[in-house]
């Protein structure tokens, strides 16, 4: 799969992407809803009524911009990283279970619980890139195997040797209150992990644009065989996106932990994945686009559920939305890369 080129990271049909589908949410409203005003309101006013609501907003849009990063990544690179559910899941996981071990030491041991998650996570990609680059294996293919794969064995590992007998939920045991991230807009649940979804933001646009590690993938995936023949090692940074773009869903699954859960609940990261890849293309694989799209994205689940609450609306509404974005998205860069590669 080709990278998409940075000089030119917008477009007109992106700008209507967004458009289509809240219309597109209006009309709905008003076939299935029973109270077409109350409901409208409730879904695109409910997220800022109140700090509760606009900060939960927030939070939730942390996750997808992590996971709209390793999107990115991947994708310049020529390469596409489906295994994100799991992989967030698994980084959960293992930073929980190195927090619990590590309760003693803090702030060090809560640094070390989410080195864990991304080292993990990212251990998981690496091994399609690697299949990939020894044996031409699709790394979509095994990505989204291999997430599959980690899913039921994280499930029973929650729900068996490190269930918490004192909840009533399906969780691990809580990590220490010394481990957790800070809330800065109170009574909601947002953290201090929105001031590091957002440096990672700059941090993935200056190694892609900045660095020649960054170039190299770009260059890889915009043309792996020109880039082949230039001196560029792509098997190698076919390996190195995929470990990046584990990381970084990983990373969100620590920070979920230590910033929102504060354990490993049961599939938490159920859609996480498949959203974090719809952000990255709304974004059209620009990471400072990732941001507005993350945003929308989270606004769109947040007025659901609270239209969902105060009114007679489904959630299945907001599903319908987000299917359609993916969609839209997913067939504008694909005509894009297609297009290119006939011009080419």
């Amino acid at each position: 799969m080709a990278g998409i080129s940075s000089s030119s990271p917008f477009s007109p049909g992106i700008i209507l992407i967004p458009v289509i589908s809240l219309l597109i949410l209006v009309v709905l409203v008003f076939l299935l809803g029973d109270n077409t005003a109350r409901e409208l309101y409730f879904f695109f006013i409910g997220p800022f009524r109140n700090l509760y609501s606009f900060g939960n907003m927030l939070n939730s849009a942390v996750p997808l911009v992590l996971g709209a990063l390793g999107v990115t990544v991947a994708m310049k690179s020529g390469n596409l990283n489906l295994g994100g559910e799991g992989q967030i899941y698994l980084g959960a996981f293992t930073a929980t279970v190195t927090a619990l071990a590590l309760s003693k030491f803090g702030v060090t041991g809560g640094i070390l619980a989410v080195a864990s998650g991304v080292l993990c996570a990212g251990a998981v990609a690496a091994f399609s890139g690697f299949c990939k680059a020894r044996w031409n294996t699709s790394e979509l293919i095994t990505s989204f195997l291999l997430s599959n794969a980690i899913i039921p064995i994280v499930n029973y590992l929650v729900t068996g040797p490190f269930l918490d007998p004192e909840t009533s939920l399906q969780s691990t045991r809580r990590v220490a209150q010394s481990m957790r991230l800070s809330y800065i807009l109170r009574p909601s649940n947002l953290n201090t992990s929105v001031f590091i979804a957002l440096a990672a933001v700059f941090l993935v646009q200056f190694f892609l644009n900045r660095t020649r590690t960054g170039y190299e993938m770009r260059m890889a995936g915009n043309n792996e065989i020109f880039a082949r023949y230039g001196g560029i090692n792509t098997k190698l940074n076919t390996v190195l996106a995929m470990a990046i773009s584990g990381g970084f869903y990983g990373l969100a699954g620590s920070l979920a932990v230590l910033g929102t859960y504060h354990a490993t609940v049961k599939e938490f990261s159920a859609g996480l994945g498949w959203n974090a890849l719809a952000v990255a293309l709304i974004a059209f694989l620009y990471p400072p686009a990732v941001i507005p799209a993350a945003l929308f994205f989270a606004w769109i689940g947040a007025g659901a559920r609270i239209a969902m609450q105060n009114t007679g609306l489904t959630f299945e509404v907001a599903s319908v939305v987000q299917a359609v974005i993916f969609f839209l998205s997913t067939s504008l860069v694909i005509r894009s890369v297609f297009s290119r590669g006939r011009r080419g």
